[in-house]
């Protein structure tokens, strides 16, 4: 099996656990573990497996120079992505964190144009435009009185600031990426992470109730760090050895389809008129950001 292929495939594992944490995720916060308190954990316990794998890769130094864009991935891609969208998980639903996610292709195409200066043509353009559409409307349309979701439309914008800082990680870190292992890079970015986290994240953690807690939050605590943490992150930083920033965004597509139909199959979330017409302008505005132009146009 060539690397591309093992790279896709590992785009599309990291989707799959993506698309499930939206609901394993909710099913926790705010009853047993808070949102910031999850990051804690999210980022110690990925910090611990990546240094111990880290024995098994190359030893690198981390050139001086780089120091600065580590800095700043850690805070885009472990810090301001993670804190935003557990908050915005526990503010609103697991169907629009599905849905809004979608939007990283679009974000990785904008900052690409911006800071790489690639071209954006009249259908990014057009896709861009859809998607912010589909985006501002489930804000301002998709308010529910959901005893579990008391501030949807604050969620759903924490949601974008998810979406928005994730995809600028992508970007940024892509240049790493290329010089540094995998395993050396994720052990620098998670531990820089609990730093820039800790005085967020610290008063949370001491909140849980660890002997009341029952097994099946235990499981949901541990798939989080271990499936949508330490996996995930490994598997995306993986497939961007192989792959463009904007085609491993693109996979993102799937996280609707698999988050809708856990959220479905496991009765936490229902599908309403305003998030199938948010999420169609999403998908669509998608499609045309991330749709390569025809040679010669």
């Amino acid at each position: 099996m060539s690397k591309r292929t093992l790279a896709i495939l590992a785009a599309i594992g990291a989707t799959v656990i993506y698309g499930i944490n939206h609901t394993v995720a909710k099913g926790v916060m705010p009853g047993h573990v808070k949102p910031f308190g999850f990051i804690f954990l999210r980022v110690v316990g990925a910090a611990l497996l990546f240094w111990l794998i880290s024995f098994f890769g190359p030893k690198e130094k981390i050139e001086k120079r780089d120091w600065g864009r580590i800095l700043v991935c850690a805070l885009l891609g472990m810090s301001i992505n993670m804190l935003s969208f557990f908050k915005g998980l526990q503010l609103s639903t697991p169907i629009n964190s599905a849905v809004l996610v979608t939007i990283i292709p679009i974000i990785v195409v904008v900052i690409s144009a911006l800071f790489l200066s690639e071209k954006i043509t009249l259908n990014k353009g057009l896709g861009i435009f859809m998607g912010f559409v589909g985006a501002v409307g489930l804000i301002l349309f998709g308010a529910e009185v959901r005893q579990d979701a008391p501030n949807i439309p604050l969620g759903n914008f924490l949601f974008i600031i998810n979406a928005t800082s994730y995809g600028a990680y992508l970007v940024v870190v892509k240049k790493l990426i290329e010089k540094y292992h995998p395993f050396t890079l994720m052990k620098w970015l998670f531990t820089i992470g609990i730093i820039i986290n800790l005085p967020l994240t610290l008063p949370d953690v001491f909140e849980i109730q660890w002997s009341t807690m029952p097994l099946w939050a235990y499981g949901s605590v541990a798939f989080v760090v271990i499936g949508t943490t330490f996996l995930t992150y490994l598997f995306n930083i993986f497939a961007l050895t192989q792959l463009k920033a904007s085609s491993v965004g693109a996979f993102v597509y799937m996280q609707p389809l698999v988050g809708i139909l856990f959220a479905l199959l496991s009765g936490k979330d229902e599908l309403t008129l305003v998030k199938v017409a948010a999420m169609t302008f999403v998908l669509v505005g998608v499609y045309l950001a991330s749709k390569k132009p025809k040679q010669g146009s």
